[in-house]
């Protein structure tokens, strides 16, 4: 229920219905725009608005929704259902499109549905299942007519002779009007210039007054001056009757077909009309999707009972008027819950408050006629049963009622039907009357209206109903933002702290004399002037430190986040070095087993040749040779067994070589103090590029020391310069993305993804990022930027370029 009469004018949304109709392709959806009404039915006002989610996600795809061609012909096929009436030629061409055009929907539908009866568009498909197809139809109007709306030759075999012969009789007569006229220029009674005429259906010639008596026929016309005498050549006369008798025919076999046609259509007209209804109900669904798109309307997380949790509300009427004005809306964040159910907005004159108010009764009216109400995605709203508003002035002369009594009549009418679940929508409660009686009697009213726990948005600028609003339960203040030293209106809505009227503060700008508002001073008193001060002051202490909380959380985060990093680090560290020495003792093992073999192996062998010198000698040339085989092959497990922390030693005449010859290119080489080898890839001057594993760096030339042994292959090298990275983490860098979008989530969860994105970029040497957080209100962007100043491998950040988002990304240059 909707109260009062004049509410859609009130708020705008006449003009949102004369815009559904503006985008409708037929007076088939018009007729739909114009039933447009208020449902509190959560389960209708569910499928129309997912309905209309559905057509919009369809419009913003590459498809196309077949609606182009439809006609309204509706009327038509009504009168047709009268038997032996027919359609005409172009009426049946209106037909065969719109026929068409269900036929196009069915296999559009059907191409949606999937073979366990599921769709990609349920709620559009339980619409659209209900459209019937008429291919027969289709296919015999296409054999009568073309497709410019004329009858086909071939249409019957009458028809096809009737048209040969009059192709056959209009040759003979042109023929002999060609020789009679060009009889009649030899003898000079006409120009060699002059053409044919049609008069009456008959073809003429055009003849001076003077000769009409030469040429044998008869005068059908003369013209207005008397000058020209149109005879039709007696020569022609029977061929142009044959012509007339031909053509009435021709008429009659028509009118034949087409009568035929539609005797054979007018069973399907019932079931054609339905089919017709059902696409203009989806032409008009598709007209409220393409309002949605203009007004950047989204479909909300929906509730059955009352909810209003928006984010970036506007009012489409004002959003489309200053967009035509090259000007940004401001859009309006209101959170009503059952504990505040309704707000009471203060704040200055010409501030916003009606504006906010109206934008609270369009939004909301929108959503339960099943217009995607312009929102974010993550907003929450509800039903109610019930919106109430009382705006503007009704006065009436003839009910004998001043702006105060049409006031408390509405108040009256919202006490006898107000509930939990009505919306009361009131501008300026309590004006219109003496001051304080009115605002003692607005109180009271505001009091029944929480004790029924209704809900409402308020606008008022007497001081006891914020104090009212402060002290009790169900009640939150809210205050239109002033911008004090540009002394204009912010039009931003903020809840929680009255709003100042700043009437002194206008009144300067506006320039009216200093005596006057210093009078006014003394009138009301310095505790009155300072009210409005101590207002602001508290709002902006509680930006101040809600500011301060929001830091302090995310340096919580942040410490938090890092801790863990570092935990698992060391875990990783502590595994690998496990890992490390594991595979040192094996390949220790391996060594020491293949010496013990050559060991004996030898024994044997001079045990066998008795202990001959040469023999003797032999074997011990072979046994040195298996021994330096054996240091050659464990070169790589040397290395390994050099990660662990007690690395085993060079002997001491290997390093001296070593380190008494000068490092070149592709030499194996050690950092001093370091056990990880690495292999020389250039030398420039005092500096030599050296590869550990996979990490390339650039180190000074006297730092590095030459050595026999072989640099690992892989990660491992790398893991135990840089430290260890688990396969996780290596997966982590390779999914890591240059941009993070959190656009549509809340404060907090934005600020924390932002700071786990960060770390990762700072940690795999990331230079430059793009955060993705939309414009909106701007806090968003406002609190991540805070963040970013906080982080010390943060260079700089700056707006993306207007063409690849503006304001609306923030690039993040990283150190």
């Amino acid at each position: 229920m909707i109260y009062p009469d004049t509410f859609e004018h009130k708020i705008g949304f006449a003009t949102l219905r004369e815009w559904v109709a503006e985008r409708c392709i037929s007076t088939l959806g018009q007729r739909h725009t114009q039933e447009m009404t208020f449902s509190s039915d959560f389960p209708t006002v569910l499928h129309w608005l997912s309905s209309t989610s559905e057509m919009l996600s369809i419009l913003n795809s590459d498809e196309e929704f077949p609606l182009g061609s439809v006609r309204d012909v509706s009327e038509v096929l009504t009168h047709a259902r009268v038997p032996g009436t027919f359609i005409t030629a172009p009426e049946l061409l209106d037909v065969r499109s719109s026929l068409a055009v269900m036929s196009d929907l069915a296999v559009f539908f059907n191409a949606h549905r999937h073979d366990n009866g599921h769709s990609d568009y349920p709620h559009l498909d339980e619409t659209g299942i209900k459209i019937a197809s008429f291919p027969l139809t289709v296919k015999s109007i296409d054999r009568i007519i073309d497709r410019f709306g004329n009858i086909r030759d071939n249409a019957s075999p009458e028809l096809r002779e009737i048209r040969s012969q009059l192709s056959s009789t209009s040759g003979a007569i042109a023929s002999m009007m060609r020789r009679v006229m060009s009889n009649a220029v030899e003898a000079g009674y006409i120009e060699s210039d002059v053409t044919p005429s049609m008069r009456d259906g008959r073809l003429v010639i055009p003849v001076p007054p003077m000769y009409k008596r030469r040429i044998s026929g008869i005068v059908h016309d003369e013209s207005a001056s008397g000058k020209t005498v149109y005879i039709e050549p007696a020569e022609i006369v029977e061929a142009n009757n044959r012509v007339r008798e031909l053509q009435m025919e021709e008429r009659r076999e028509i009118t034949r077909i087409l009568t035929v046609l539609t005797d054979e259509l007018r069973p399907d007209i019932p079931q054609i009309i339905e089919s017709l209804d059902i696409v203009g109900y989806l032409d008009f669904i598709q007209a409220k999707a393409r309002l949605a798109r203009d007004i950047d309307a989204h479909m909300p997380a929906l509730t059955e009972k009352p909810e209003m949790e928006w984010y970036h509300a506007t009012h489409p009427v004002l959003l489309m008027s200053l967009r035509r004005q090259s000007k940004e809306i401001v859009p309006l964040d209101i959170t009503l819950t059952r504990d505040s159910r309704i707000l009471i907005i203060s704040g200055p004159n010409a501030g916003g408050k009606s504006v906010c108010l109206k934008t609270v009764g369009i939004v909301q009216y929108m959503l339960q006629c099943g217009l995607l109400p312009p929102v974010y995605e993550n907003s929450h709203m509800g039903i109610f049963a019930d919106i109430f508003i009382d705006i503007g002035d009704d006065q009436s002369i003839e009910d004998d009622l001043s702006t105060y009594s049409s006031h408390l009549r509405n108040m009256k009418y919202f006490l006898q039907r107000g509930d939990a679940s009505t919306l009361v929508l009131i501008d300026e409660f309590g004006g219109g009357t003496e001051p304080q009686i009115g605002g003692a009697i607005a109180q009271a009213v505001l009091s029944q209206f929480n004790d029924r726990h209704m809900w409402g948005v308020i606008t008022t600028h007497y001081q006891n109903l914020k104090h009212f609003a402060e002290d009790t339960d169900g009640l939150v203040n809210g205050s239109m933002l002033y911008d004090r030293h540009l002394m204009q209106p912010m039009f931003k809505l903020s809840i929680g702290n009255p709003g100042s009227s700043f009437a002194i503060e206008i009144a300067r700008k506006i320039g009216l004399p200093e005596t006057i508002i210093t009078d006014a001073e003394k009138i009301v008193g310095s505790d009155y002037i300072n009210l409005d001060k101590y207002l602001l002051d508290i709002a902006r202490d509680k930006r101040y430190w809600e500011n301060k909380r929001m830091a302090i959380r995310q340096k919580e985060k942040k410490i938090e986040s890092r801790l863990a990093q570092y935990e698992e680090d060391a875990e990783q560290l502590r595994e690998k070095r496990r890992e490390i020495l594991a595979e040192a003792k094996e390949e220790a093992r391996k060594i020491l087993d293949g010496s013990n073999a050559a060991i004996e192996r030898t024994i044997h062998e001079i045990k066998r040749a008795q202990a001959e010198k040469e023999s003797t000698l032999e074997a011990r040339r072979r046994l040195r040779e298996e021994k330096e085989g054996l240091l050659h092959t464990g070169g790589k497990e040397n290395a390994l067994l050099k990660k662990a922390p007690k690395r085993r030693k060079e002997s001491g005449k290997t390093r001296q070589a070593a380190d008494n010859e000068p490092v070149r290119v592709d030499d194996n080489v050690r950092l001093d103090g370091q056990g990880t080898v690495g292999k020389v890839l250039a030398i420039n001057g005092k500096k030599a590029t050296v590869a550990f594993g996979m990490l390339q760096t650039e180190v000074p030339v006297n730092r590095l020391r030459r050595t026999i042994a072989q640099p690992s292959s892989g990660m491992k090298s790398g893991a135990s310069l840089v430290g260890a990275t688990s396969d996780a983490q290596r997966q982590r860098q390779l999914d890591f993305k240059q941009e993070i979008d959190v656009r549509g989530m809340r404060v907090d969860e934005a600020v924390q993804a932002v700071t786990y994105y960060i770390d990762d970029a700072i940690r795999f040497n990331a230079e430059r990022v793009r955060i993705l957080h939309g414009t909106g209100t701007g806090a968003l962007r406002q609190y991540i930027r805070q963040y970013l100043d906080t982080i010390h491998g943060v260079r700089s950040y700056h707006d993306e370029h207007i063409q690849f988002g503006g304001a609306g990304i923030t690039v993040v240059e990283l150190r």
